[in-house]
């Protein structure tokens, strides 16, 4: 049990699982902020075009009461936090690539070895014969 624990603990005191932790925070403490802009400013104003509520927007069907009002605040909601994830997310990666030069990719290095004509076994490029074969090559120009 105590190293079940203590696996438990290591796990939990990983950077990511902190990190993610904080992020879940961070991102329920937005959404409130976002319910409120869309619940205290753009539902009542979208209301008052029909003079009323938005999230009082009903169809009743057979008894049942739809609330589409509710679930166009949910899809406001929904568009907004998505856009301001994409900005934090494009604004992140700017900053994380500033300063980065792109480095050229390097040429390609001369080769040092060839292929001797007779045994096919691999050799200084400046050799004049086989170390293999013993044969002749030709002189290098």
């Amino acid at each position: 049990m105590k190293k079940f624990l203590r696996e438990f603990k290591e796990f939990a005191m990983k950077g990511n699982v902190l990190d993610m932790a904080v992020g879940v925070v961070i991102g329920a403490a937005f959404k409130a902020i976002v319910d409120s802009l869309v619940d205290d400013l753009l539902s009542p104003i979208l209301g008052k075009a029909a003079n009323q509520d938005l999230s009082k927007f009903v169809l009743s069907v057979g008894g049942v009461d739809i609330k589409y009002g509710s679930f166009l605040s949910a899809v406001i909601n929904f568009i907004i936090m998505a856009f301001v994830i994409f900005l934090l997310v494009k604004v992140v990666s700017k900053v994380r690539d500033f300063g980065k030069k792109e480095v050229p990719p390097a040429e390609p290095a001369s080769p040092t070895t060839k292929l001797c004509p007779y045994c096919k076994s691999e050799i200084p490029i400046d050799a004049t014969r086989c170390g293999h074969c013993t044969s002749v090559l030709e002189e290098p120009k």
